[in-house]
């Protein structure tokens, strides 16, 4: 046992080692942010996760993509990509998706928010607000468990708190106006008490993973996750870093932060089940481009300690960047699911690039990009 500990040890160190000697410059993290984006855009009506048919625009997946663009339109130095995004949202009227109540199909309300705020013209957000206040006046009655009826017209499954949170969190910034917040924390509260292990500091995908074990584990799903932790972010960019708001959610990332610190891979990747790495051993991008993209963000404010963090988010991205492929597709992105599942070096989704931009946003930031 001692010698397989000392084994274990000397992988960890030389992994180290190889990742200090590899440099990260702003220039190369913008070319392959670049590539990836042209080649998601290029490749944006292809049909994903073994679907006959593309994505809708204001499909989720696409949504969480919008969500790293809109980042990526802010660096790139020329509207190409503005114009993208603001053509999803003219051809569609600036709507959200199908459901009025589903997180999932609040997602495009984050790009929408983004866009308004760079171009002031209110018709990009009204459709939004409108549906927002008719949901806090009119909120749903149903319970956080699985089997309840209509139960996900709230937000009871964690990748929820991606989707439809930040978009409240950026009405409130927008409007000044309380009534966005106010609903947000009661509902996220609500969901973070259900959902989260308080030992583990990891969230359930929902109420179904809370009694099973995966191989002697218990299951938290990667990009689940991810969505959260990235989602955090998202949140705390819109608030004021003394309120009472910031703090709550400050206090989960931080033990967040610390657990995935903890459980990342010798390769820089996270397990598609957080706590069973050998179980599943394959790469996955698109959880682990939001915990580089979080990981990141949390030094760039100095919120984590730069010493203490910095080897593990660049040995992250150096992973990330190691499975884009050659014209810029980014692999072994995870299909659609709710569980610890299977990904390959040459499937992707939408969302795992959005994940990409994110991550490269603030990894640019962190070694000197201006």
């Amino acid at each position: 046992m001692k010698v397989l500990k000392w084994g274990v040890s000397i992988v960890l160190f030389l992994g180290v080692i190889v990742v200090q000697a590899q440099e990260i410059e702003p220039a190369k993290v913008k070319k392959v942010m670049k590539k990836v984006a042209d080649w998601q855009i290029h490749h944006f009506s292809d049909s994903y996760s073994g679907r006959k048919n593309p994505h809708h625009p204001l499909h989720w997946a696409n949504g969480a993509l919008y969500v790293g663009m809109i980042k990526w339109a802010g660096m790139a130095q020329e509207d190409t990509y503005y114009n993208w995004l603001k053509e999803i949202g003219e051809s569609n009227n600036w709507n959200l998706h199908e459901r009025k109540y589903h997180a999932d199909d609040h997602t495009v309300g984050q790009f929408y928010a983004d866009l308004y705020r760079k171009y002031k013209d209110n018709k990009m957000l009204k459709p939004t607000i409108e549906q927002f206040n008719f949901i806090r006046m009119h909120p749903s009655k149903s319970s956080l468990r699985w089997d309840t009826p209509y139960h996900q017209d709230r937000w009871d499954w964690c990748d929820a708190l991606f989707m439809s949170p930040p978009v409240w969190a950026k009405l409130y910034k927008i409007t000044g106006e309380r009534k966005y917040l106010d609903f947000m924390m009661t509902e996220y509260k609500a969901t973070t008490d259900f959902l989260m292990d308080k030992k583990e500091n990891l969230f359930y995908r929902d109420e179904r993973y809370m009694d099973k074990l995966d191989n002697g584990t218990k299951i938290f799903w990667s990009r689940g996750n991810g969505w959260v932790f990235a989602g955090l972010v998202n949140i705390m960019n819109e608030l004021n870093p003394k309120s009472k708001e910031y703090k709550y959610f400050l206090k989960i990332y931080k033990k967040m932060a610390k657990k995935l610190l903890q459980i990342q891979t010798a390769k820089g990747h996270w397990s598609m089940s957080l706590l069973g790495d050998a179980a599943y051993p394959t790469p996955e991008t698109s959880g682990s481009s939001f915990y580089v993209y979080g990981l990141a963000w949390g030094i760039n404010n100095g919120i984590l300690d730069k010493k203490e963090y910095t080897t593990a988010v660049k040995k992250g991205w150096i992973a990330m960047v190691s499975y884009v492929t050659e014209d810029g597709m980014l692999g072994y992105v995870q299909p659609i699911g709710a569980a610890p599942g299977k990904a390959w070096a040459d499937k992707t989704e939408v969302y795992g690039t959005g994940a990409f931009l994110s991550a490269g946003s603030e990894i640019y930031k962190l070694y000197g990009g201006k």
